[in-house]
This record gives C-alpha cells, structure tokens and sequence, in this order.
C-alpha cells in the first residue's frame, strides 16, 4: 500500500484584481493579453506579505550551491510535456531533499499526484503538496529568497515584488509556503523600499557580491506600470544592502535577443569566483553583448577573494541550426540548479548535450549531473532554474575556500589552506583531506584556528609537500560544536578540488615552450592543437581572427609539463584565416589556421 505524503491545506489569500488566466499556460514573458491589461492599468497588485523593514541583524543573500532543506515548484499546467518535466525533477531532487509542490487547490494536488505515480515517481518520503494560489509554473521569479543573519546564525526569507503584476497569486505564494516551513518573512512591500526584483534576474556568491541585468533599474523607474515608488540606483543598492546583504552589486546591459532580460537564461555562478557563460558563435545572437558584459565585469568587479572571476564558456545550443537572432528557441545550459550534490541540468540534443554535460562535470567534479529534455519549456523562456527555488538548511554549516592554483615545490615546502568555518553553535574541528590519486587512499590533516583581524579566513592548515609534477585533491570537513559534520565540495570525496605541484625551471636552464602542427589545417570540425612545455607555466592559449580581434579562449592559466592537446569546434566559426596564439611564459608562439 502506497503512504500518501501529507496534504498541507492553508487559509487560501483574498487577492483582488485577478487577471482571468485560469486553464492556460502562461509562459515567463507577458502575454499579449497581459501587455494590454498592462498599459490599461486596471489590475491590483498584491501586496506581498511579511515584515516591510529589512532585517535588524546583517544578513548575507544564500548561495545557490550551499546546502538546501528544499526545493520548490509549482504544479499549474495543462501540458504533459511540462509535466513531464516537473515529473523529471521532482524524481531527481527528492533524492537529495525535500520537494514541496505548491498546487492551487486539492484537485491540482489530486492530479499531481496521480501523475507522479503514473509516471513511478516516489512520492512517499520527502515530496510534500502544499495547497496555496498560484498562477503560474515560473516560481524562481516570484518565490521567496533565503538570507542568513550574521552568517549563519537564523534563516529568513525575503520578498520582492513580483514585476508580472497581472499574475497576483504567484506574488502571495512566498507567505504561505513561510507559514509552512515556519521561516520569517521580510518583503519589500511599503514605499520607499518597493523594490520590483525578479529571481531569475538575481544571483549572489554567498559573500555579499550580486549580478543582475539593469532591467531591475527599469523596472523602479519613473513611468514604471508596477505601482512603485521610483528610486535611483544607489537606492535600489541600499534596497537590496538592507534586505539581502548585497554590498557589491554587479548590473549589466540587457541582451537584444532575450526578452524577459534575466541572467540566469546565460550564466551561472558555480561557486564563490567561478561564472559559467553562454556562448554563442562569433557575432551571433546574443554573443557579442554578452562578451561584453563579461568583460565589464572582469574589468570592474572582483571576487570576495580579491581575484578576477573565473569564467566557463559553455555553448548556447542552435535548434535546428537558428539561433535566437533568426528564430531560434533561446537554448541554454546555464539554466541549471544545484540540488545539494545534484545538479539538474536542462538538455536539448544529445549531439550539443554532450559536451554541456562534459563541461559541467569537468567544472563540479563529483557532483551528480542530470540531464532533463526541456524543448517544451524553452520557447517559454524559461528552463530548470526558472521553475525551482532553492531552500536553505537552518542551521548550515558553512565552507568557504579559494582553490589553490599550482604550487612551486621551491617556494613551498607545505601548502598552504586557507578557509572560513563558520556554525552558529561554533566549530569543533576542521580536517584537510587530501591525496594524489582520486580513488583513494585518503590522508587528513587537522586544520586549525587562524584568527586574523585583516583576513576573511578563520582557520589555516597545510598539505604536505607532494611530488613535482603530481596533481593534488583535496576537500574539507568541518563539524559543529553541535555535531553536524559538512564537507565542501559537499559531494566529497567523489568531489574535490585540485592543483600541481611542481618545480620551478631554473634561470640556467631554457624552457620549452612549442605549439605543435594544429590538425586538421584547414579545420570545418573539431580541431587539435597540441601544445609541449618542459615544465609547469602559467599563460593562455587563444585564437584571433583576421583582423587581430580574440573571438575564442581555448585555454586560460598553468599549463601541464609535457604535451597536451586542447579541443576547439571550427564549425562555430566563420570561414576564413585565424591565428591560435600560445603564451607562455615570456615566450609567444603563433599558427595559422585555415576555417572553412
């Protein structure tokens, strides 16, 4: 006999101004019907719910890779194709937490049922259905935002409000599913602090730092249809100081071709310095404004480290050979969610998502990927990121650590970890484990209390010096005063971090540094280009067209002792003559390569 989760019925919300939508499908843009209701200005925002001023104590805004008590989805569609889609991450994240399923009525739960279990889907232990309104499926937009008060101390959630105000119950649904988890409930719902924010366009590295696009510039400004009070940027920054603990706040321009605006439809943050970007061909669709905002941001912001972000490039899928700029869905892999040790990702084609999958699992090692068919959703403009919100623990334990690049046997006679440890009941211990094959064995090593006024790091250990020309994995573990015991990367040990080890070459001996034949030259696929270097050195390895201009990266940072092969797709550039360009070193080396 099946055991039914339980049912959690909760005071439906009287909203008034309810745009008639029930039965359709509303996709993440405005409907035509919603744009004319829209400039008509006869409809009633909600008001959301919760406190109207900002927290008493600091707060720092969660990172979506920190560890989750839940994940949260609506259950309102008519399609079996987005259903099958719920289906697919409801099946994947109940593995690794809770999923509560938010459904308008007890029929919407009926029927959400039935179908899980059509489909095997579990739904026994950790899938909670939550009865509470709704309008639509695109809750990372509307849903409510975790927040920590002084680090780690209490877990609130905060409310925006919600910039698709012909959609009224999707902007009530934060207060109920508060009530529900018993988490306190902020919102910015009272002038001057009416801020107008969307999910979607929001992402924090879990230390104060925050991107969006300037849409949420737009959307508070003067002549704005949503019932706000206007405010400038420094404003909205204060805004979002006060409520989310932002105090570096990243804004770039707009993309022509996505129009609803939100980042999360071409980059990701994966960790605490690292931006995985979408890419499209040279000159294509969005590329070229996204390179740009790219580069703004290397130029202008850092990392919590004092670094220069990291940047990923992952390819923005074609469909059927269009790209959005001539009719193309806006395909994209960085519209993806982390589920404790999973990461859900969206696919399309098993000839683009193979090298998606082999990319997110080369940047997370040890984390599950899965892949989940999201053609229905996507003309939508949205995938897996936008109908999942993430819920943190209320009690994290939280690891923060930059990864050591490679260290210099000569300078280093250990080596030397740096990290923060923080739980709100204070740690026990904290332990480096480390080792030069990833199958094991695993060594530890105590890592200890550093306080230092000037860091941001609370604790300091050392791995033993290893063997030049080894690559060194590691993780952490902390565990609490109360007994709760983390490690980061959370999936250790099948996750990690890692860096070489190796000696640095002496002034009297002469580094080789060649760019090996490219093959095949002329190139219309995939391309080799091989590169040999004595010893252990930093630099780049990139492609010009040309008139001089780098259209591609093909390698960034320390490159190996010995030959290594590096892998580029011609056919996602035009045909003509470029030049692959090796620094390394003080040393440059330059090739011809011929793309037709």
């Amino acid at each position: 006999m099946i055991a039914y989760p339980r049912l959690l019925l909760l005071a439906l919300l009287p909203v008034s101004g309810l745009f008639a939508q029930a039965g359709q499908d509303l996709p993440r843009y405005f409907t035509e019907a919603e744009k004319i209701q829209l400039l008509s200005g006869k409809f009633t925002p909600a008001i959301p719910e919760g406190r109207g001023d900002p927290p008493a104590l600091p707060v720092r805004a969660m990172g979506e890779w920190e560890e989750l008590q839940a994940i949260l989805v609506t259950w309102q569609t008519n399609s079996n194709n987005i259903r099958n889609i719920l289906t697919e991450i409801i099946r994947a994240a109940r593995e690794e937490c809770r999923v509560v399923v938010c459904c308008s009525n007890t029929a919407t739960v009926t029927g959400a049922q039935n179908y899980l279990l059509g489909k095997s889907v579990d739904i026994s232990s950790n899938v909670d259905f939550l009865v509470v309104p709704n309008n639509s499926i695109w809750i990372r937009d509307y849903g409510p935002n975790c927040v920590y008060a002084n680090n780690v101390d209490s877990l609130y959630f905060v409310d925006w409000r919600y910039n698709r105000v012909t959609r009224p119950l999707d902007d009530t649904l934060a207060t109920t599913v508060a009530k529900f988890l018993q988490i306190p409930l902020y919102s910015t719902n009272m002038a001057p602090s009416d801020l107008v924010h969307t999910g979607g366009n929001f992402m924090s590295d879990g230390w104060h730092n925050a991107f969006s696009s300037r849409l949420i510039l737009d959307e508070n400004a003067p002549g704005n249809p949503y019932g706000v009070s206007v405010k400038s940027e420094a404003q909205i920054d204060a805004i979002m100081a006060g409520y989310m603990g932002i105090q570096r706040y990243a804004k770039m321009t707009p993309l022509p071709y996505d129009g609803i605006h939100h980042i999360d439809m071409h980059m990701k943050l994966l960790d605490e310095e690292t931006l995985l970007v979408g890419e499209y061909p040279v000159g294509i669709a969005d590329g070229p404004q996204i390179e740009a905002n790219i580069q703004y941001v290397l130029s202008n912001f850092q990392s919590v480290f004092g670094t220069s972000y990291k940047i990923i490039r992952i390819p923005m899928p074609p469909e059927n050979s269009l790209y959005p700029n001539n009719g193309g869905d806006y395909r994209t892999y960085s519209n993806a969610v982390f589920v404790n040790k999973m990461v859900l990702v969206p696919f399309y084609e098993q000839k683009f998502d193979t090298t998606a999958r082999r990319i997110w699992e080369e940047a997370l090692p040890g984390y599950t990927i899965v892949g989940i068919d999201c053609n229905a959703i996507i003309p939508s403009l949205g995938a897996i990121h936008c109908i999942t919100k993430e819920v943190g623990v209320p009690d994290p334990l939280r690891i923060v650590h930059q990864e050591l690049p490679c260290m210099d046997n000569t300078a280093y006679s250990n080596y030397p970890i740096w990290a923060t440890l923080q739980h709100r009941s204070g740690i026990a211990s904290a332990k480096i484990y480390y080792t030069t094959n990833p199958d094991g064995p695993w060594q530890s090593v105590d890592l200890p209390v550093y306080p230092l006024d000037d860091t941001i790091w609370t604790h300091k250990g050392f791995i033993p010096q290893q063997p030049p020309g080894s690559t060194v994995y590691y993780y952490l573990e902390g565990t609490a005063e109360n007994g709760k015991t983390v490690r980061r990367p959370l999936p250790a040990p099948e996750g990690y971090w890692s860096f070489c080890s190796f000696v640095s070459v002496s002034a009297f001996e002469e580094q080789i540094v060649e760019l090996n034949n490219i093959y095949p030259n002329p190139a219309t696929a995939i391309t080799v280009v091989p590169v040999n270097i004595s010893a252990v050195e930093s630099g780049s390895l990139r492609l010009f067209n040309a008139i001089g201009q780098r259209v591609h990266t093909l390698h960034e940072g320390p490159f190996p002792a010995g030959t290594t092969n590096y892998f580029m797709d011609a056919a996602r550039f035009p045909a003509g003559t470029y030049w692959v360009e090796l620094r390394a070193g003080n040393q440059t080396r330059v090739q011809k390569l011929l793309i037709r």
